[in-house]
């Protein structure tokens, strides 16, 4: 990671920011309606493009 660059690390950042649950009030408001986050990746399945 010492010779990435910083553009390439912010842009990780964010897809790590990204990467997260469904938050529980969003679930309680929409009584369940939203469950599932159809944009969540993991690490070793999928490659990011960056």
């Amino acid at each position: 990671m010492s010779r990435s660059t910083k553009g390439y690390k912010i842009r990780l950042a964010k897809a790590c920011e990204q990467n997260r649950r469904v938050p529980a009030w969003v679930t309680l408001r929409t009584k369940r309606g939203v469950t599932s986050h159809p944009k969540r990746r993991h690490w070793r399945r999928s490659t990011l493009k960056v």
